[in-house]
């Protein structure tokens, strides 16, 4: 098929940021070009990045996935389709305050105009979708990689619009040859720590050793469910292998942890990193909902209140095709225990570093360490 052309959405996601420098590393020794769609209001730094890591095989296109033909003129997108190889849709509204027309726009209908450009896409190699585990909704026990619809219910919009639009690739895939990819709880990279996002469960254990309180927060339910996370550099890499393998074509996978630590236990060892001890009574979910709902804890509560659920949902994320795609290819999801420290460090050294520069202001009221980013319009899923 000669170079390959990679079009990538959600830049500069969270995970987006982190599959444009490992698609550019394959590229320095090919090639290949990587093509990023970016919101207008990001372009000047998307291009800033890309010259500061030398990509010269690079091109920004600003536009938007909510979009007819994504935002482009109708010379980039020509170009575009008679070009591209490789898709790569990762651009998702995430943040959970967000309401539910901006989830269906970006989700559901930002996923449909993608699928457009697949079908018109003349060198089509494979379009990877990223989906979540959490499409499963409100099921409980084993889930498998080929269950979609099963009549489960949705804990908020996310999940339902992720659903939706996982539901346009699925039909799609009779005619495309395209990926579903769905990650579990996606933290810091295994290896150096680094995460820039703090909200879901990761960020409620972490309240253990890094809460302004001054008791740690009591664990909700009896957390006897696996807290299933996967780090940044797993998620990458593998779907990256994925993506090379002819038979991950009309596959989904699920980009999971396959022998995830109970909840309890994930937050016993973050307890001890920090030289404490969790609670011996566990609180029940709807007491510490309750609880977050007091002034003193409200702010905490925008964060961490939708993590409680996700603590205590008894859900077992099958994930035959992950490792059967990934056999032979030496990507494997290293243990959360082998990194916790890294991550844990990141964290409190972030943590200081804003609390250093809350001291320095002169007025107005500091914002909480803990208060999520204002988010993108548009971020990685």
């Amino acid at each position: 098929m000669g170079a390959r052309v990679h079009f990538v959405t959600g830049y500069p996601g969270f995970i987006g940021k982190r599959l444009v420098r490992r698609l550019l590393e394959d590229a320095l020794r090919a090639d290949d070009r990587v093509v990023l769609l970016v919101q207008p209001r990001n372009a000047a730094a998307a291009r800033a990045d890309l010259g500061a890591l030398g990509a010269e095989r690079a091109e920004v296109l600003e536009g938007d996935v909510e979009q007819m033909h994504l935002g482009l003129s109708g010379a980039e997108w020509k170009a575009l389709a008679r070009e591209v190889t490789d898709v790569w849709h990762l651009a998702a509204r995430t943040w959970l305050g967000a309401s539910r027309p901006e989830f269906r726009r970006v989700n559901l209908e930002g996923t449909r105009n993608v699928l457009e450009l697949g079908r018109a896409a003349r060198r089509l190699r494979r379009l990877n979708h990223f989906s979540t585990a959490f499409v499963s909704g409100d099921r409980v026990g084993v889930i498998l990689e080929d269950e979609l619809a099963m009549g489960q219910r949705f804990h908020n919009a996310y999940e339902e619009t992720k659903y939706q639009g996982e539901l346009l690739v699925r039909a799609a895939q009779s005619e495309l040859p395209a990926t579903i990819y769905r990650p579990s709880i996606v933290v810091g990279d295994s290896r150096t720590g680094e995460i820039d996002r703090f909200e879901g469960p990761y960020a409620l254990a972490i309240l253990l050793v890094a809460s302004p309180l001054a008791v740690p927060l009591p664990l909700p339910g009896d957390a006897v469910a696996p807290l299933n996370v996967v780090p940044v550099d797993f998620v990458v890499n593998a779907a990256v292998a994925i993506g090379e393998a002819p038979a991950a074509a009309g596959r989904t996978v699920h980009l999971v942890d396959p022998a995830p630590l109970s909840a309890r236990r994930v937050y016993e060892l973050i307890a001890a990193h920090a030289g404490k001890r969790l609670p011996s009574v566990s609180v029940p979910a709807r007491v510490l909902q309750a609880l977050l709902q007091l002034p003193l804890l409200e702010r905490l509560s925008r964060v961490h209140r939708p993590a409680i659920e996700y603590v205590n949902h008894l859900a077992i994320y099958n994930c035959r095709n992950l490792l059967e795609l990934l056999d032979g290819t030496g990507v494997r999801c290293p243990p959360i225990s082998s990194y916790l420290d890294r991550l844990i460090e990141f964290v409190q050294g972030t943590f200081e570093k804003r609390r250093e520069a809350e001291l320095a202001q002169l007025a107005g009221e500091p914002d909480d360490p803990l208060d999520p980013p204002a988010p993108p319009a548009t971020g990685a899923a």
